[in-house]
């Protein structure tokens, strides 16, 4: 199983950018998909997950600001950010929950996302 995160760059506040996430999963539709983050110096931590639907789980951070979304035809999920702010800086992974686990279980890479003030 590959889960290839993509889309991470510099960008200057109040910017955006588009994370995508590539999975190899054989019944991708399935899958609890999650974006996670880890700030340098931090512990990584939740930022959104989408079940097979069309609605999403925010972190308060990044809630009204981010949007996760998924094409299931693509096997792909993405998290569409706005209004970055440069404490939203941080390595993003996508994740994959299979069904009757508590957790994900399967990770990506991570794409650095850096956002200058």
């Amino acid at each position: 199983v590959q889960l290839q995160a993509s889309g991470g760059g510099l960008v200057q506040a109040g910017g955006s950018l588009r994370l995508s996430c590539a999975a190899s999963l054989r019944t991708f539709s399935s899958y609890v998909m999650y974006w996670f983050r880890q700030a340098p110096g931090k512990e990584r931590e939740f930022v959104a997950r989408i079940m097979n639907s069309a609605n999403g789980y925010y972190a308060d951070s990044v809630k009204g600001r981010f949007t996760i979304s998924r094409e299931n035809a693509e096997n792909t999920v993405y998290l569409q950010m706005n209004s970055l702010k440069p404490e939203d800086t941080a390595v993003y992974y996508c994740a994959a929950q299979s069904a009757g686990t508590a957790n994900p279980n399967y990770w990506g890479q991570g794409t650095l996302v850096t956002v200058s003030s």
